[in-house]
């Protein structure tokens, strides 16, 4: 199997390449972002350049440069440096890789760096068989997932990885990548007299949601579908980067990370009391195309979890969103899941059911399952009340509901759960 960084590979490759591959850093002076992993002095900084790198998992989102600090690693690393993707390979691949890795370093003392594109697409099986070769040094691992590893990763292989998180690149990282593209000749579009100002820049680079790729990718296409005018330039405004970018996408999974995310910061902005937080994040979800049904779930529970007892009518509302959204469904439903994210918000709040249910069910689970008190408990037949099932129970209305009486077992007697 070939090194991926082959030269005459790569300038075969490089010409006809998408403009996110050509403007790839090829060291550390032209990547942006990710300081606190990769600045001056940083400890991944320092193990790089001083080729010490240890197995490695990058966790990031789409486009915050995994694959790309992956390749200047390759770079700067005397290591040989192979690449393979989770979703197109698989054992045989793998296999073949250790054969020659463990060759590599017999004869040539030279070792191995595997970098595995979306490390969680592969099974648990598949994740344990990079064990042992890992723990022997067989091979370097470096993985790169947008999942959280803690989820998507098996523990053991996690255990003997360094995870270091990627931040989604800020609007100025974007930004100073695009200009580094339109001014590069060499592999960017620094001869195509394209004419751009500040402010499209900071446009294009605030709908690519910290991703340089989808940046670069709708730069280029825009450039390349622009027209030169009298004066030779390729003017491009707000409307030709919008068209461009085809912003049908979010940066959001309805199966990973950013569905829990979100749907906590909505839960979380709804017991705040902040209405316009709350339907933001419902905006975030909805406009990715999330089912309303679920959301609907949602805000069913967090009608009685949150606003409770303090407006009982939060419950009904809800319910009845749920039920206008299977009717409607998207995108007609959207404005009733708005009016009960909203309704919920600005309702009084109070947690006490929700906090009083959370120690029943403590209590359920602690203490012994104690059988029913004999006066608590139903008498249909002869022999039950021969055996003084429902004897001594006082009926409430006829006492006024002032009779002194107890409703727990033995162990719970006097047991107060709400305030």
């Amino acid at each position: 199997m070939d090194d991926l960084f082959d030269p005459k590979f790569n300038e075969d490759v490089r010409r006809g390449a998408p403009l996110a591959d050509r403007m790839r850093p090829r060291g550390f002076d032209e990547f942006f972002g990710q300081k606190k992993i990769i600045g001056e002095g940083a400890l991944l900084r320092r193990s790089i350049e001083e080729d010490e790198v240890p197995s490695m998992i990058f966790w990031g989102p789409p486009g915050s440069g995994k694959t790309t600090l992956a390749r200047v690693i390759a770079q700067k690393t005397q290591s040989s440096f192979i690449q393979l993707s989770a979703v197109t390979s698989g054992v045989k691949e793998f296999r073949e890789i250790v054969k020659e890795a463990i060759e590599r370093r017999k004869m040539r003392k030279k070792r191995t760096i595997l970098f595995i594109d979306e490390i969680h697409r592969w099974n648990k099986a598949q994740q344990d068989g990079l064990l042992p070769h890992v723990e022997r040094g067989e091979i370097t691992l470096i993985g790169a997932t947008t999942e959280n590893p803690s989820f998507e990763v098996n523990s053991a292989l996690l255990s003997r990885c360094r995870v270091f998180v990627l931040e989604q690149l800020s609007i100025h990282d974007i930004e100073n990548i695009i200009k580094r593209a339109l001014d590069d000749k060499d592999r960017g579009l620094g001869d195509m007299n394209v004419k751009i100002d500040d402010e499209v820049v900071m446009h294009l680079a605030t709908l690519s949601n910290g991703d340089a790729r989808v940046a670069l990718n709708a730069l280029e296409f825009a450039v390349k579908s622009t027209e030169t005018n009298s004066q030779g330039k390729r003017v491009l405004d707000k409307k030709r980067v919008k068209e461009a970018l085809q912003k049908s996408s979010f940066l959001y999974d309805k199966g990973g990370e950013q569905h829990y995310n979100i749907i906590s910061a909505l839960h979380k902005s709804v017991r705040g009391g902040n209405a316009d937080a709350a339907l933001y994040w419902l905006g975030r979800m909805m406009e990715a195309g999330e089912d309303p049904l679920y959301v609907a779930r949602r805000l069913v529970r967090m009608a009685a979890e949150d606003v409770g007892m303090a407006n009982s009518h939060a419950l009904e509302q809800a319910v009845a969103c749920y039920q206008g959204c299977r009717y409607l469904g998207m995108p007609e439903c959207d404005v009733i899941l708005a009016q009960c994210v909203v309704y919920l918000a600005k309702s009084k709040k109070s947690v006490d059911i929700y906090k009083a249910y959370g120690q029943v069910k403590k209590d359920v689970r602690d203490t012994m399952g104690e059988p029913v008190p004999l006066h608590l408990r139903n008498a249909p037949t002869k022999l039950m009340k021969e055996m003084d099932y429902g004897k001594d129970y006082k009926y409430s209305p006829d006492h006024n509901w002032e009779e002194d009486q107890e409703y727990f077992p033995e162990s719970l007697k006097g047991r107060k759960y709400l305030k």
